[in-house]
């Protein structure tokens, strides 16, 4: 049987990876950012993937609520457009959404949503058309009416769409940070290696980290980043950095048939500690460790198998 080693090796050879399907979608930005805080210490974060499935927004919306605990103001902005997805994670419903921006009569206020547990967040909407490109008047109008979430938040996290859609890339682009979403699976690595080529492409100021979500043990995850980052170097001449890992935990899949974040439903579980401590280092740096406990030990013995 090949294991996720070989699978890794793989992705890592004297030729480059073939993402050039993915890259028609991207395209560099003809216009002024969609994001601005008004304040220059507000700290804004693109949480992106390159396929959808891998635990993106599972992971902003948790990651809002283990910031928000420690102290710290943060706006959750859902601009994976139609899908709302943040709505779906926390169980709630939102009237407006990130498009009645573009509405001359609906301002930021009119869509700040207080939702539970301590967020707030703009919704991505939803059952509403796939979102066009913006035009440059519309992200004109998008930058103005935004520009007062840097007075009500520290962090602001923008849960990207998946993918190299345009918008997307605009979110991922405008953004200070940005947290890249993978997992062990061949797939889900060559998606991730098209959004690094796209941005090692577009971006001025490179700052990407990697998440690799749903790891058996950190040596996997290393593993991942480490084949990640090698070709990263070698093909796109670009550091990439590593936020952390979160390991596979079945409470995450039945937060999310619940509607409730794992970190409020099972806040002892593997995957709420790893959380926990990605909040550390996003506010603090240093290498994120987690320990799973006799607890976690359990549950992947006779839970999970391998396959």
């Amino acid at each position: 049987m090949t294991d996720q080693a070989t699978k890794l090796r793989q992705l890592v050879t004297d030729k480059e990876p073939d993402v050039s399907e993915a890259l028609k979608e991207a395209a560099s930005p003809i216009a002024p950012p969609t994001l601005s805080g008004a304040r220059e210490d507000t700290r804004v974060i693109a949480i992106t993937s390159g396929k959808g499935g891998v635990g993106k927004t599972n992971l902003t919306v948790n990651l809002a609520i283990a910031l928000g605990q420690k102290g710290h103001r943060v706006l959750v902005i859902d601009a994976d457009l139609g899908m709302a997805n943040v709505d779906v994670v926390l169980g709630s419903m939102s009237r407006h959404h990130l498009l009645n921006l573009l509405e001359d009569d609906v301002e930021l206020d009119d869509v700040l949503i207080q939702g539970p547990y301590g967020i707030h967040y703009i919704s991505g909407g939803s059952g509403i058309e796939k979102a066009q490109d913006f035009s440059y008047e519309d992200r004109q109008k998008l930058m103005h009416k935004l520009s007062g979430c840097g007075k009500l938040a520290d962090i602001i996290l923008v849960d990207t769409g998946a993918g190299l859609g345009k918008n997307v890339m605009d979110f991922i682009l405008a953004a200070d940070e940005v947290y890249l979403v993978t997992t062990p699976e061949p797939t889900a690595l060559t998606d991730a290696y098209a959004v690094m080529k796209a941005y090692s492409m577009y971006a001025t100021n490179k700052n990407i980290k990697l998440v690799v979500n749903r790891v058996y043990d950190e040596q996997e995850s290393n593993d991942v980043v480490t084949k990640l980052q090698q070709t990263s170097e070698k093909f796109l001449k670009m550091p990439i950095g590593c936020l952390g890992y979160i390991y596979e935990d079945r409470s995450v899949a039945s937060a999310v048939r619940n509607q409730k974040p794992f970190l409020v439903s099972q806040p002892k579980s593997v995957a709420a500690k790893c959380v926990i401590a990605m909040a550390d280092t996003v506010l603090y740096g240093g290498r994120m460790t987690v320990k799973k406990g006799w607890r976690g030990f359990l549950q992947q013995i006779f839970n999970f198998s391998r396959v």
